[in-house]
């Protein structure tokens, strides 16, 4: 068996066809009633590629995703990726505005959607953004809606496709190819395309699914969502590697998911540490069957040592790991090993992966061993570049091949990275980064709003939210109320600033930046006068 998956595999379809012919019959997806073998997801695999093929997807085309964790994600996905594709997969918690500027970014050729996902018409979201290059929209689930085709009708165009032309086009497919574009926001305040290849995703996975000890028959209980790295490439990518069950779970509840676990005999669990922390507060915990758990990964936020002791102690995971990576490096970065104590497992992200260089540097370049400085990273899972923005691009990566991360860390005499800071400004809202710029920049479409700055604030319950300052046009009037209802239409729901305070003027430096550590202390002062 070749140990680098990049070099056996090559693209994510061939992933798919090598697991039809070594775990064939055997469960790979487990989605309520759904149930799919490997051979399952293989046809379903193929089918949608000949139905991509017909409606005239090429080989480098775009085709987007804006759907919950489901099995059709992965059929649909996998299916563009053997026609040549590559997949553009957006949040669920989406607004149109968001959707429509990522769908026009990427030049999306083809979209695959539902619609009833959180009371959400995702088609009618679009309707009134221009997006030329959009041809085809697909809805797996829910109503069509004009201008759209249904799954069924949609996968019946591709009968009309041989299948030595689906075979031709994934034998086309080379490790260097484009396999996704995953947007992520900086401090533009517009999100930009990561461009990701098939190599890096199957060389890093096969590696950190080794360090995690994914094997065959595990059954794997994938809370975070497909649209990001975790859910899709460390999520149901790596089942399909190693012949594990894929769970997929819409929403988290801490009660439903106990009772998957319990139902499916879940084996692995990732998920951020309010999952845990949910799970063990759970007053009727003992009466569940729990016992099948053997693995969990988090990360993601500040990890309690408690918490760390707590699900060895009160859980049955003989495997607790967590890590730190960023999606400009395909997600990876660090991670920590089985054997790690509760203390390095919680205040730390671990050493590098196999092959990957990590550093923590000063301004000047020089490494740093007890110090902070920003982390950086060298090596294969190093992203191709942003899409169409050599500039932003030149910014993250230097001459030397580092990307600069923009995350602050201190690294030890063991090699194990802590993350202490952001340069960014950057927070996390229950798992899902928020960035500021950005809500600032939607918060700038309000009629009423002249100038906006967003920072995140402490919550008990999602870890972290956005409060915003805000400074209104002449003559406009704007309650906190009003700009947050007015939020949850134009933003996700995890952006939407939980707090409003309006201004008459900002905090700036000399050069007209907005001074977010003086925000940061008024929110202080505010909240601890409440």
């Amino acid at each position: 068996m070749n140990e680098r998956g990049d070099l056996r595999w090559g693209t994510i379809p061939r992933v798919v066809d090598d697991a039809a012919r070594r775990f064939g019959d055997a469960e790979a997806i487990a989605d309520g009633d759904v149930r799919l073998s490997f051979n399952d997801v293989y046809q379903g695999m193929r089918a949608a590629a000949a139905a991509y093929i017909a409606t005239g997807i090429d080989r480098g085309d775009a085709v987007a995703i804006w759907a919950p964790n489901c099995w059709q994600w992965i059929v649909a996905a996998t299916g563009a990726q053997a026609a040549g594709a590559h997949i553009v997969p957006l949040n669920t918690r989406f607004k149109g505005r968001e959707a429509a500027y990522i769908l026009q970014k990427s030049g999306v050729r083809a979209l695959v959607t539902l619609n009833g996902f959180l009371d959400a018409d995702y088609v009618a979201m679009l309707a009134d953004f221009d997006l030329p290059k959009l041809d085809t929209i697909v809805v797996f689930e829910g109503d069509v809606g004009d201008g759209a085709i249904g799954w069924d009708d949609f996968l019946a165009r591709g009968t009309a496709v041989s299948a030595d032309a689906v075979s031709e086009r994934i034998g086309e497919g080379k490790a260097t190819d484009l396999s996704d574009v995953m947007f992520t926001s900086g401090t533009t305040g517009n999100p930009k395309g990561v461009m990701l290849e098939h190599g890096q995703a199957l060389r890093a996975y096969y590696d950190w699914s080794s360090i995690l000890t994914i094997r065959e028959g595990d059954r794997y209980l994938i809370v975070n969502p497909f649209h990001h790295s975790f859910g899709y490439k460390a999520g149901w990518m790596v089942c399909l590697m190693h012949g594990a069950t894929i769970v997929p779970v819409r929403m988290f509840d801490a009660r439903s998911a106990v009772e998957m676990v319990q139902k499916e005999r879940i084996t692995v669990l990732p998920g951020p540490p309010t999952l845990f922390q949910s799970i063990l507060s759970l007053t009727d915990l003992a009466e569940y069957d729990v016992s099948s758990l053997r693995v969990a990964l988090t990360g993601a936020a500040a990890v309690p040592v408690e918490l760390v002791r707590r699900m060895f102690d009160e859980l049955p995971f003989e495997v607790i790991l967590t890590g730190y990576g960023l999606t400009e490096a395909t997600a990876t970065g660090t991670v920590t090993r089985p054997g790690d104590d509760a203390e390095t497992i919680a205040t730390t992200a671990g050493r590098p992966f196999p092959d990957l260089e990590v550093r923590v540097v000063d301004a000047d370049g020089t490494p740093l061993v007890g110090e902070p400085g920003e982390v950086v990273i060298r090596g294969y899972s190093v992203m191709r570049g942003y899409l169409d923005d050599p500039e932003a691009t030149a910014a993250a990566i230097d001459g030397d091949g580092w990307l600069h991360t923009g995350d602050v860390g201190v690294v030890d005499e063991q090699g194990n990275v802590r993350i202490t800071d952001r340069i960014k400004d950057m927070f996390i809202a229950g798992g899902f980064n928020a960035y500021p710029a950005e809500i600032e920049n939607t918060l700038c479409f309000h009629p009423a709003i002249a100038q906006a700055a967003v920072i995140g604030v402490p919550d008990e319950r999602l870890g972290e939210v956005a409060m915003a300052f805000v400074i209104l046009r002449p003559g406009a009037e704007l309650t906190e109320d009003e700009l947050i209802a007015w939020s949850r239409k134009e933003m996700a729901n995890f952006k939407v600033p939980r707090y409003v305070r309006v201004v008459d003027a900002l905090p700036l430096n000399a050069t007209g930046k907005v001074l977010k550590y003086e925000l940061r202390e008024l929110a202080a002062k505010d909240r601890a006068g409440a």
